[in-house]
C-alpha cells in the first residue's frame, strides 16, 4: 500500500507502475483511493481509479489456450493502453486519440481492440473483487470504438464526421444531442444489469429529458 495524501499525481502514477497495491487497506480499513478522497486529493483518486497495468493488457498479445493467434496484435497494445488509462472520458477526446494513431484508426484494428475491452469488462465483473467502475469504463470505450467503426465504414468523412456529430449542437440552445444519446446508449448496453453502478447511473439519467 502507498500513501497518496501528498497530492502528487505523478508520484502516485510512478508508484502504481512500480507495482504498488491499490486494494490493500491500512490500519483503519481504508484503501489508498479512499484515503486520498478523505483528505481531498481527488486528482490522486482519479489516477488510482484509472490505473490499468500494462501487463494485464499484454496478456492478450500472446495466444491463449487453443488460440493460434493472439487476440490483440502487439503493435496495438501501446495505443490501446494509452486510451484505457486516460482520465478524460469525453467521447471526442477518445475519438481524437484513435484518429491521431494510424495503427488504431482502421476497422480491423478497432474490432480487435473492442473485443479485448469486452473481455476485460467481463473479467472485472466476474473476478472476486468486482470492479464495476473499470468494467463500465472498458464497456464505454468499447462502445465508442464500435461507433468509430460505423463511421469508418459508412461515412466519407470518417472519424472527422464522428467528431462533428458529437460536437454539433441543436439550433435552439447548442446542446449536443447526438453526444448525449451516444452516452446514454453506452450505459443502456452495459451487459451486467445487476451492477450497482449501472442502477445508480440509470436512476440519475432516466428522469432527465434531453
Amino acid at each position: 500500500i502507498f500513501s497518496p495524501n501528498s497530492g502528487n499525481k505523478e508520484i502516485t502514477w510512478m508508484m502504481l507502475e512500480a507495482g504498488a497495491e491499490t486494494d490493500v487497506v491500512n490500519s483503519v480499513g481504508r484503501t489508498a483511493a479512499q484515503m486520498a478522497a478523505f483528505v481531498g486529493q481527488h486528482d490522486c483518486v482519479t489516477v488510482i481509479n484509472n490505473f490499468f497495468p500494462r501487463e494485464r493488457l499484454d496478456y492478450y498479445t500472446k495466444p491463449q489456450g487453443l488460440d493460434k493467434e493472439p487476440k490483440l496484435p502487439v503493435k496495438l497494445a501501446g495505443p490501446l493502453h494509452k486510451i484505457i488509462t486516460t482520465t478524460n472520458m469525453h467521447p471526442v477526446k477518445i475519438v481524437m486519440l484513435v484518429k491521431e494513431n494510424p495503427l488504431l484508426a482502421e476497422v480491423e484494428a478497432l474490432q480487435k481492440c473492442y473485443r479485448v475491452l469486452d473481455l476485460i469488462c467481463e473479467k472485472c465483473m466476474k473476478q472476486k473483487d468486482m470492479n464495476e467502475v473499470l468494467a463500465m469504463k472498458m464497456h464505454y470505450i468499447s462502445c465508442i470504438f464500435q461507433k468509430c467503426i460505423t463511421f469508418l465504414k459508412e461515412r466519407e468523412d470518417k472519424l472527422d464526421g464522428f467528431i462533428k456529430s458529437l460536437l454539433k449542437g441543436r439550433e435552439k440552445d447548442g446542446f449536443p444531442v447526438y453526444q448525449e444519446k451516444l452516452i446514454r446508449e453506452c450505459i443502456r448496453k452495459f451487459p451486467y444489469c445487476e451492477a450497482t453502478l449501472l442502477q445508480q447511473l440509470v436512476r440519475s439519467i432516466a428522469p432527465v429529458e434531453i
